[in-house]
C-alpha cells in the first residue's frame, strides 16, 4: 500500500513570535533537525512514500529546504495557498488523494506509530479518524460560583479539568472532500458537518508522548525534551 501524507505547513506561526520572524513555524529547530524534518523522517521510518505539502506563508523557504524529498527517500510535494484555505480546505484542490490518507499538523513532537494509526484505520473502513490525547487544564486561580444574589454558593481552588483534545493528526477517506467546498473550511467545520450527516467519526485514544510546539512554553519543552526521546522518535 503506498501510504500518503498531508502535511499543513501553511500557517504563520503567530504564537511563537518572535521566534517566526525569520523562519516559518514548521522549520524552528528542535535538536539539530527542524521540527517538520522530524515529522518527515518518522513517516519515512513508518512506510510512507508520498508527501504533500500545504503551504503558504513563508512557502519558497519550505520548498528550499526539503525539495522533492529525495534526500530522505521519499516524494514530497507542495500545494501552494494563494489564500489561507483552514485546515480542510487545501484537501479539495489535491487531485490525486488516495482513497485514505493521514493529514497532520507539520509542527507536532509525538513519538505515536503513525503506521499503526494508518492501518487501524483502514482495516476499520473508517471515513474519519482523529488522534486524541488527554490533556489537564490547570486554572491558576481560585474559581467561584455564584447565587442569583450574587452571594458565593461554591469555591474551587485552582481546580483542575480533564479534556480529550485533538492531537492535530487525522487519517481520512477521500469520501470527506464531498462535503468540502472551494475556499476556507477548517477542522472544526468539517466536524460539525459529519455529526449532523450522522457520520461515524472514530477516535484513537493515544497514551504516548504528544506536544504542539504553537507557543513559546511548548517550543522550549519540545527542545529540553528532544534529546532524550531521540531514539524512541526516530
Amino acid at each position: 500500500m503506498n501510504k500518503r501524507a498531508i502535511i499543513l505547513a501553511g500557517g504563520k506561526g503567530s504564537r511563537l513570535r518572535p521566534y517566526t520572524v525569520v523562519l516559518p513555524k514548521p522549520l524552528m529547530p528542535i535538536g539539530e533537525f527542524p521540527i517538520l524534518e522530524v515529522v518527515v523522517r518518522q513517516l519515512v521510518k513508518n512506510g510512507f512514500k508520498h508527501i504533500s505539502m500545504a503551504v503558504n506563508h513563508q512557502a519558497s523557504i519550505i520548498r528550499s529546504f526539503f525539495g522533492d524529498g529525495s534526500k530522505w527517500s521519499i516524494k514530497i510535494d507542495y500545494f501552494e495557498e494563494d489564500s489561507p484555505l483552514g485546515t480542510m480546505g487545501p484537501l479539495k484542490r489535491i487531485n490525486d488523494l488516495p482513497d485514505n490518507f493521514l493529514i497532520m499538523n507539520g509542527d507536532i513532537l509525538t513519538d505515536l506509530n503513525f503506521n499503526e494509526f494508518f492501518m487501524e484505520h483502514v482495516n476499520k473502513k473508517s471515513l474519519f479518524t482523529i488522534c486524541s490525547k488527554e490533556r489537564i487544564q490547570n486554572i491558576d486561580y481560585g474559581v467561584l460560583e455564584s447565587t442569583e444574589n450574587s452571594t458565593l454558593s461554591h469555591f474551587r481552588e485552582k481546580p483542575k479539568t480533564k479534556y480529550l483534545v485533538s492531537m492535530g493528526i487525522y487519517m481520512a477517506n477521500k469520501g470527506i472532500t464531498k462535503l468540502i467546498p472551494d475556499g476556507f473550511y477548517g477542522f472544526d467545520t468539517l466536524m460539525l458537518d459529519l455529526l449532523r450527516k450522522k457520520e461515524t467519526i472514530n477516535l484513537k485514544k493515544f497514551y504516548g508522548y504528544w506536544l504542539d510546539i504553537g507557543k513559546p512554553d511548548d517550543y522550549m519543552r519540545a527542545i529540553d525534551d528532544f534529546d532524550k526521546m531521540k531514539d524512541k522518535l526516530f
